[in-house]
């Protein structure tokens, strides 16, 4: 692979990691709080009563059997950083990184594995 080859590749590599942490960073502040699709049709047939522990939810609907989720507690859970609404880009921008990484390493031993074995 010629010089001109590798830095092609290198910008196109670049301006990816770029869109991806503008996407991340600045598309998720314009991400809807309400419920999608799948939360509306669990609570379809209940009611929610706000008490002093929280939401209580009344009727018979599918979701007064749900619980929290075990990361529900989690450093990036709802999609924030330590539940502050205002990290909402800072956490995105985390969360690309973390998939982006784990997809290199992944492609990475793939990759050495064939060259291994080839």
């Amino acid at each position: 692979m010629n010089a001109a080859a590798v830095a092609r590749r290198w910008q196109f590599w670049a301006a990816f990691g770029v869109a991806i942490l503008l996407i991340s960073g600045v598309v998720s502040y314009f991400a809807s709080s309400s419920p999608d699709g799948l939360d509306s049709a669990t609570l379809q047939g209940c009611q929610v009563v706000e008490t002093g522990h929280g939401g209580q939810l009344t009727g018979t609907c599918i979701a007064q059997h749900a619980t929290e989720h075990p990361m529900s507690v989690s450093p990036l859970a709802d999609y924030t950083i330590l539940g502050h609404p205002a990290t909402s880009g800072l956490a995105g921008i985390i969360g690309a990184i973390v998939v982006l990484g784990i997809a290199f390493g992944a492609f990475w031993l793939i990759a050495r594995t064939r060259r291994t074995k080839g």
